[in-house]
C-alpha cells in the first residue's frame, strides 16, 4: 500500500451543497438565455453566404458593413479576418439565394461602385442552403449525444455503475453553462464551437477520470476510510495536477484567443469558459454524484 502525502487538506466534499447551488444558479441563467434569446445559429446551420474579400487599402469591418446596408445587405456580419494590418474579411450572409456567380457579381458591383476597380478581390464564396443547414444540425446533436453515450459506456466498463452518472452529469453541466454564456454574450453556433464543444467533452471527461481513478485507487488502499473522507482525500492528492493542467491549457487558449485572429476567436473563447467550467465540475459535481450513488447503494445492501 502506498501513502502519497497530499499537499491540500480542503473539506470538498463538506462544501458540494454550496457549490451545487452555484451550478444550479448557472444552469437556470444558461436556460432562460436559451429559453430568452435562443441559440444564435451561424451559416453552417442556418444556411446562408459566406464570402471572404480582400482589400489592398486600408479598411475597416465598420466600413465595409455600411456600405453592404446601404446596398441593400442589412442582415450582413462582417468579421476582420487575418492579422490587423491586413485588409481581409468574411462577410456573412442569412440570404442563399441565387447562385455564387451572381452573389459576386453583386458584391463586385457594390465594392466598385464604392471603392473603385482593382481595389479589392473576392477570394472565395460559399453558399448553404437551408436543407444543408438543417441536415449538418441534426448531425451534429447526434454526434454530441454519441460522444456523451460512448463516454457514459467507456467509465461504465472503466469504473463501475456508480462512476458514469457522474461522468455524464458533469458533462451535461460543462456543455451547458459553456452555451449558456455563450448565448449570452450574442456569438453565433456554428460547425467551429461544435468542434470546441466536442473538445470540451474529451478535455473535461479526461480531468474527471483523474479524479475517479484516485478514488479508485484509494478505495481499495484505504479500506476503512469513510467515504467522504476518502473522496476529500483523493481530490486534495490530484488538485496540483488538475489545477496545473488547466492552468497551463488556459494559457495556449489565452494565446489563441488574444492573437489568433477573429477566424478562431470563438472556439478559443469556447474553450476558454468550458476549461473552467469542465475543471470545477471534475470536483464539485462529478464527486458529490458519485458520494451520493455511493451512498444509496450501501443504504441497500
Amino acid at each position: 500500500m502506498s501513502i502519497e502525502k497530499t499537499r491540500f487538506h480542503i473539506d470538498f466534499m463538506g462544501k458540494s451543497r454550496l457549490f451545487i447551488g452555484v451550478s444550479l444558479a448557472l444552469i437556470v441563467l444558461a436556460l432562460y438565455a436559451f429559453i430568452v434569446k435562443g441559440m444564435q445559429f451561424g451559416i453552417d446551420f442556418a444556411g446562408g453566404t459566406e464570402i471572404h474579400i480582400a482589400f489592398k487599402q486600408a479598411t475597416s469591418s465598420l466600413e465595409v458593413r455600411d456600405l453592404l446596408s446601404k446596398a441593400g445587405f442589412k442582415d450582413s456580419v462582417v468579421q476582420h479576418f487575418g492579422e490587423k494590418q491586413d485588409n481581409e474579411f468574411l462577410i456573412h450572409l442569412a440570404s442563399s439565394s441565387g447562385t455564387m456567380k451572381s452573389v459576386s457579381d453583386e458584391m463586385i458591383h457594390v465594392f466598385e461602385t464604392a471603392k473603385g476597380k482593382d481595389t479589392f478581390e473576392i477570394t472565395k464564396v460559399d453558399m448553404v442552403g437551408p436543407k444543408v443547414g438543417s441536415d449538418l444540425k441534426k448531425r451534429g446533436a447526434w454526434a454530441m449525444f454519441y460522444a456523451l453515450l460512448g463516454i457514459l459506456i467507456y467509465v461504465a466498463l472503466r469504473f463501475d455503475y456508480r462512476f458514469s452518472p457522474g461522468s455524464v452529469i458533469a458533462l451535461i453541466h460543462d456543455v451547458i453553462i459553456t452555451l449558456g454564456i455563450f448565448i449570452l454574450v450574442g456569438k453565433k453556433f456554428d460547425l467551429t464551437i461544435l468542434a470546441a464543444v466536442l473538445t470540451l467533452v474529451g478535455y473535461s471527461v479526461n480531468d474527471t477520470i483523474v479524479v475517479f481513478d484516485r478514488i479508485r485507487e484509494n478505495m481499495q488502499s484505504f479500506e476503512g476510510l469513510e467515504i467522504k473522507q476518502l473522496i476529500n482525500r483523493s481530490i486534495n492528492e490530484t488538485l496540483s495536477r488538475t489545477l496545473m493542467t488547466s492552468f497551463t491549457t488556459l494559457l495556449v487558449v489565452a494565446a489563441l484567443f488574444v492573437w489568433g485572429g477573429e477566424v478562431i476567436h470563438d472556439f478559443a473563447f469556447t474553450l476558454l469558459i468550458g476549461i473552467i467550467v469542465g475543471t470545477y465540475s471534475s470536483i464539485f459535481i462529478a464527486s458529490p454524484v458519485f458520494l451520493a450513488l455511493y451512498q444509496r447503494s450501501q443504504a441497500k445492501a
